[in-house]
């Protein structure tokens, strides 16, 4: 009985997640024509590929930039708003709505949000900006395109995190905070002693979770907004095993991409496990 319950959990495991994998690492020690036919066993010449590579090594960067900023920016930025929306402020429960609503909003159509805003002929912030003296044009400058896809990634997760942050401070008991008060720390000096710390569980838990986020379901954000231009500024490591899997048809370089992409956010994780959660305090 107890097995049965289970068993629909186990099945979508297996189907979504082992069986995907173990294909990928199959196909990324052949070689395979275009129309999947003729299969050629190459060992890890599909790997030596992609490290001699200068295309892909830039991918590595680009990844590197974009994973750092989104990570980063959004938890800082989602804390800083649960935080805000903890307090007892007018308009507190509006403010925690609209703050929830682009979790409802699939990441493709989060890309063409943004892009309608930053479109370098009609887009209202790029109006702005140029009235500011910013000349805006992400379709030719590619650190303003890298700039693009962070900010639509952040705004896509920034609900998420506000989310589990928000229910974190919440979860913080007020006579802390009023003891804290009364021994005269600030509100800085409380945030930083009481209850950042006690908040380092949550924190932990969205820095996996974004890390994965980052290296994985922004494909369609970057996809909808820069299709990993200009000059491939963007491409990062999900979208080039797109691009080399789907659009020139190199099945094993594809799935040696997917991989190394796997083993990265797997031995990311384990360290984030190992190292960062021995100074999370439960």
């Amino acid at each position: 009985m107890p097995f049965a319950l289970i068993a629909p959990q186990i099945a979508i495991i297996l189907v979504f997640f082992y069986w995907p994998a173990s294909q990928a690492l199959f196909q990324s020690v052949f070689i395979q024509d275009a129309f999947g036919g003729n299969l050629e066993f190459v060992g890890l010449e599909n790997f030596q590929a992609l490290f001699a590579d200068e295309l892909y090594l830039q991918s590595f960067k680009v990844t590197a930039v974009f994973s750092v900023a989104v990570t980063a920016i959004g938890l800082s930025l989602s804390l800083a708003l649960a935080y805000f929306a903890d307090r007892a402020i007018r308009g507190a429960l509006l403010f925690r709505t609209l703050l929830i609503v682009p979790y409802a909003v699939a990441p493709a159509i989060a890309g063409v949000l943004w892009v309608f805003l930053f479109n370098p002929s009609l887009g209202v912030v790029t109006h702005w900006l140029r009235s500011a003296g910013v000349d805006w044009n992400h379709v030719l400058d590619g650190s303003q395109a890298m700039t693009l896809i962070v900010i639509a990634a952040v705004w896509k997760q920034i609900s998420y995190n506000f989310i589990f942050f928000l229910a974190g401070l919440q979860s913080i008991p007020k006579s802390l905070i009023e003891a804290a008060a009364i021994d005269g720390a600030g509100a800085w000096r409380t945030f930083r002693s009481v209850i950042f710390p006690l908040l380092s569980p949550t924190t932990f838990f969205l820095l996996v979770v974004n890390v994965v986020y980052a290296f994985f379901d922004t494909f369609a954000i970057v996809d909808a907004t820069t299709s990993g231009g200009p000059a491939k500024a963007t491409e990062i490591l999900v979208y080039k095993v797109f691009l080399d899997g789907f659009k020139s048809l190199d099945i094993g370089s594809s799935a040696a991409q997917s991989v190394i992409l796997m083993s990265i956010v797997l031995v990311l994780t384990v360290a984030q496990f190992r190292y960062v959660e021995g100074r999370v305090k439960y």
